[in-house]
């Protein structure tokens, strides 16, 4: 794996009370909440070497497919980093865990076969310089593999979104804003939008503004026309 230097500090991301909290309940929502199970539908059919941006506590690790090589898991945040490289070492396939933001990838361009973004868009301090990172890493016919939360079709927790992103929201939850359109950035930055499904999670209960989300893949086009 090369590296490069990038301008962005090792630790560009501190949320130590938030790391803890969802070092918890991300687990739950993998045993209880049926997370488990779209992480195996996001990652099923993946190859060669991926990078997966935001890597948390390394909860895809263990659904990654054999035929991937190698994947490069980025995490900013520290104490999600260290749990992280715990999760690598009982992986099937190679993971090396480093620090790194979605905004300034410390990678060569055209790097990778494949890319990973779960529940991270929603953090990112500036999508579109993220997603214009990941298409710069990714080679020509790369694929984009998302699982993120989106902005809700109905209008009552669409308002409750907005008004969560504008208040104590992202303070309470690592920089999480609910209101983003993952589909829309991701098209405006260049991608192809392959197949996706909208999910809710919980499937059933009360709606929070987090339980909206999308599934899916896009790709790189060969050329800048998309052909």
């Amino acid at each position: 794996m090369q590296l490069r230097s990038r301008k962005l500090p090792r630790d560009a991301v501190h949320h130590p009370v938030f790391a803890r909290f969802y070092a918890r309940f991300s687990v739950a929502a993998d045993l209880r909440g049926g997370v488990a199970a779209y992480r195996e539908e996001l990652l099923s059919g993946l190859s060669g070497r991926v990078i997966e941006v935001g890597a948390g506590n390394g909860l895809n690790f263990a659904h990654y497919p054999g035929a991937v090589s190698e994947v490069v898991a980025l995490e900013p945040e520290r104490s999600l980093r260290q749990l992280a490289v715990r999760a690598a070492l009982r992986a099937e396939v190679p993971v090396d865990v480093v620090p790194g933001a979605a905004e300034a990838l410390p990678v060569k361009s055209e790097a990778f076969d494949g890319a990973v973004a779960s529940l991270v868009l929603c953090t990112v301090r500036d999508l579109p310089r993220a997603l214009a990172e990941i298409k710069r890493v990714l080679r020509p016919g790369g694929e984009l593999r998302f699982f993120e939360h989106g902005l809700a079709p109905g209008r009552a927790l669409a308002t409750a979104q907005r008004v969560a992103d504008r208040t104590l929201w992202p303070l309470l939850f690592g920089g999480c804003h609910t209101a983003r359109d993952p589909l829309a950035a991701i098209e405006a930055a260049g991608f192809e939008l392959g197949t996706y499904r909208r999910l809710r999670i919980p499937e059933s209960g009360l709606q929070m503004p987090s339980s909206p989300c999308v599934l899916g893949v896009a790709r790189k086009p060969f050329t800048e026309d998309g052909r």
